[in-house]
């Protein structure tokens, strides 16, 4: 079951059209992923989905609703944590807990929440007094306070170090795991391909592709990469010859070969019966940075 569905959606600041038919679908209980470049009309999109722009065009729905027309009814089952948010800074920690708990039917208990996301000791501390990291988590459970249904998290580990945001991407994985529907917007590589089910990656307003990370992984222009440096010459245009070879170069006499898992086995095949010895032979599957650049790029 689709929670969110786009079609054809278009939005545009004074006659320069940033968002240019853009068409998804989130199921029920995924992490879906929203990755491109700056620019590309990753946030506009997501701000159509919370309601907070109005589209020119197009379709948006969450849960069968439409996010202006029932805006009142989405803002109770879609929690949102915006890439750029601030708070009264004399706020304390706890008091905008309570505050946007409260606004809310059927909330959820803030308290288990603060403590995962490692804000307990921080409940008296005012807001004009944390961290950046501090102000990052406080708006994660901002988001999530409401129990909602959907959940919207822009940029989700912006400023936080290495173990708070593993420590964030468990807790996302519990919230999924919980039936919560997940959009993500993220600069992080690392982080879509360990969280996402699905991702769309947009470049200059437009859906350059929607795939699984291991199916964009898979599109990328050589999923391998098999670099050595050879004990004697090698022809060039026979390597490039071999199964699934997508590029062959050098330098500074090492081999770069980009290709399959089937052009790992050619080329060790091919050294065996040259005789030719492969030093500091090294294998390297593609990531989903190498899927991104080529996408970009190839929109671009």
């Amino acid at each position: 079951m689709s929670v969110i569905e786009v079609r054809g959606l278009r939005k545009a600041y004074g006659g320069r059209t940033v968002v240019d038919g853009v068409d998804f679908t989130v199921e029920e209980g995924e992490i879906f992923g929203v990755l491109g470049p700056n620019g590309a009309g990753k946030t506009t999109t997501v701000e159509c989905v919370e309601g907070l722009r109005v589209p020119d065009g197009g379709t948006v729905r969450v849960a069968g609703l439409d996010p202006v027309a029932d805006h009142d009814r989405v803002t109770q089952l879609l929690g949102a944590q915006l890439q750029q948010s601030e708070l009264q800074a004399k706020l304390t920690v706890r008091e905008a807990l309570e505050l946007y708990s409260s606004f809310y039917r059927a909330p959820a208990d803030w308290r288990p929440l603060a403590a995962r996301l490692g804000l307990e000791d921080r409940l008296g501390a005012r807001f004009g007094k944390l961290s950046g990291g501090q102000k990052q988590r406080l708006f994660i459970a901002l988001a999530l306070v409401g129990d909602p249904r959907v959940v919207v998290l822009d940029e989700l580990t912006t400023g936080l170090d290495p173990r708070a945001r593993r420590d964030t991407w468990r807790l996302i994985e519990e919230v999924r795991d919980s039936g919560v529907t997940v959009l993500l917007v993220t600069h992080f590589m690392e982080e879509a391909q360990r969280l996402c089910d699905r991702i769309a990656v947009l470049d200059k307003g437009r859906v350059a592709a929607i795939d699984t990370p291991a199916g964009l992984i898979g599109r990328a222009n050589g999923s391998t990469l098999i670099s050595f440096t050879p004990s004697a010459p090698l022809d060039a245009r026979e390597l490039a010859a071999l199964p699934g070879a997508a590029s062959v170069r050098e330098e500074d006499r090492r081999v770069l070969i980009s290709g399959t898992d089937e052009t790992v086995t050619a080329v060790l095949s091919l050294l065996a019966g040259r005789r030719v010895t492969a030093e500091r032979l090294r294998v390297v599957d593609a990531t989903l940075d190498d899927a991104f650049l080529d996408l970009t790029a190839q929109e671009s």
